[in-house]
C-alpha cells in the first residue's frame, strides 16, 4: 500500500478521496496511471474536488448524489477499498464491487457513537447487479 493510500486509511487525509476502480468497469489507462493498481483495479487517492470531478469522470455519476443513495442500503465494503461485499448477493456470479468513492471524516466527540472513538472512513461502493451500498469504520480498526 502506498504512503498516500496509507495515510488515507488511517484517517490522516481528511481533505482528499480515495476511489476504486474495477478493470471490468474502467478500461480508460489515464486512472491507472494516477493510482495505485490493485488486485482488481485501480485505488486513487486525490484532493476532494479533483477526485469528486475524478469519480464523475469515471462514473458519470455526482459522487456525493452517487453516496446519497448508497447509504439507504448497508452492505460490507472492503477496509483496502479494493472490494466488498454485495448485502443483495444471491449466490449468483452477478456480485462484483465496480467502483468505489470514499472519503474520511475527523473525529467529533460531539457526535459520540463511533465519531468520538477517532476518524471514521466512509464508503460508498456499486455492486455489478445495479446495487448501491455504504459501510462506514472507525481508522483506527484497520
Amino acid at each position: 500500500m502506498t504512503d498516500v493510500r496509507a495515510e488515507f486509511m488511517a484517517g490522516d487525509r481528511p481533505e482528499d478521496v480515495a476511489l476504486f476502480l474495477a478493470d471490468s468497469y474502467v478500461s480508460d489507462d489515464r486512472f491507472k496511471q494516477f493510482g495505485e493498481r490493485v488486485e482488481d483495479g485501480v485505488v486513487i487517492v486525490v484532493g476532494g474536488e479533483r477526485g469528486r470531478g475524478a469519480f464523475e469522470a469515471a462514473t458519470g455519476t455526482e459522487a456525493m448524489q452517487f453516496a446519497k443513495t448508497a447509504m439507504e442500503l448497508e452492505g460490507d465494503v472492503d477496509d483496502d477499498l479494493a472490494g466488498g461485499n454485495c448485502p443483495e448477493d444471491d449466490g449468483s456470479d452477478d456480485h462484483e464491487v465496480q467502483f468505489v468513492f470514499a472519503f474520511a471524516e475527523e473525529q467529533n466527540e460531539d457526535i459520540g457513537g463511533l465519531y468520538a472513538d477517532g476518524d471514521v472512513i466512509h464508503a460508498y461502493a456499486k455492486c455489478t447487479c445495479g446495487a448501491a451500498y455504504s459501510d462506514k469504520w472507525n481508522a483506527r480498526e484497520q
